[in-house]
């Protein structure tokens, strides 16, 4: 035994779970909240604790949902509100992108535009319909202009508070590395820009369906807005309840897309890949 070596003892480490089930976990319990409410809401309407008239159960709403969807006049107020959310927002991006580049990367042009979008982004957004109303008539034009207004704010903010907000550090190292202007602009400007202006869209996308719910609200004839001001007339608290969860799933949708966005653009950031 002497002439022996004794082996040292192995520390035997619990396996980790994979990520993929670490992920599948974490969306797990993010559901657990929103099915203990919906729980809880349909035993107080069934135990009478909840008027049904006042507020349909969650049982009634699926059933007002299902039915809409069968005779297919769901998808269609679907379709036409998405291209309304579609079209505005594309010219959000356009206005939004270009202003907030115009401000950011000159002070000249900082000067042209900051102050008069400041008073714009200040002015209530529902005193501004009936001027539209007045320019614009009440058809699609009034209802995608409210989109792309309410939806415009938020990019050229951010995009310009990410420009503004890059590390002069980083600005001098692209110098030293002989970057010209242009160099430094696509090469560190709007590469530190980039998280800011993900935030951005993603407060815009939450702007564009708000603004879609009042404009929607102007002599419609189609549209999750319609469907909604449609059965407020007749009572329908269901179908009322089935057009704001539609708005809401499409807004959680529309968030994580862009969170999807943010983690292929982002991949270089450190955070991002422990994550990952």
């Amino acid at each position: 035994m002497s002439g022996q070596a004794i082996a040292a003892p192995v520390a035997i480490r619990p396996a980790r779970p994979s990520p993929r089930f670490t992920w599948k976990l974490s969306r797990l319990r993010r559901l657990v909240v929103p099915i203990l409410l919906v729980a809880l809401w349909q035993i107080a309407a069934n135990t009478g604790l909840i008027s049904t008239r006042l507020l349909a159960p969650p049982n009634a709403i699926a059933a007002a949902a299902w039915e809409l969807i069968v005779s297919g006049e769901l998808p269609y107020h679907l379709l036409i509100s998405l291209q309304r959310v579609a079209i505005g927002l594309a010219i959000a991006l356009s206005a939004g992108v270009s202003l907030g580049l115009i401000a950011g990367l000159s002070r000249l042009g900082e000067d042209a535009v900051d102050a008069t979008l400041q008073m714009l982004r200040a002015l209530p957004f529902l005193a501004l319909v009936p001027l539209f109303i007045l320019w614009l008539g009440i058809g699609e034009a009034t209802k995608i202009a409210l989109v792309a207004l309410g939806a415009t704010f938020p990019i050229y903010l951010t995009l310009f508070g990410g420009i503004r907000g890059v590390d002069p550090k980083l600005i001098e190292a692209g110098r030293i590395f002989g970057l010209d202007r242009w160099g430094l602009i696509r090469h560190v400007v709007l590469p530190g820009a980039l998280p800011q202006a993900l935030v951005g869209l993603r407060y815009a996308l939450g702007t564009a369906w708000l603004s879609l719910v009042v404009g929607e609200q102007i002599n419609a004839t189609a549209g999750i807005g319609f469907l909604v001001m449609d059965a407020r007339e007749f009572l329908r608290t269901d179908i009322i309840l089935v057009g704001l969860l539609v708005y809401a799933l499409l807004g959680l949708g529309a968030d994580q897309l862009v969170r999807v966005l943010e983690r292929r653009a982002l991949a270089w950031r450190p955070s991002l890949i422990r994550e990952a």
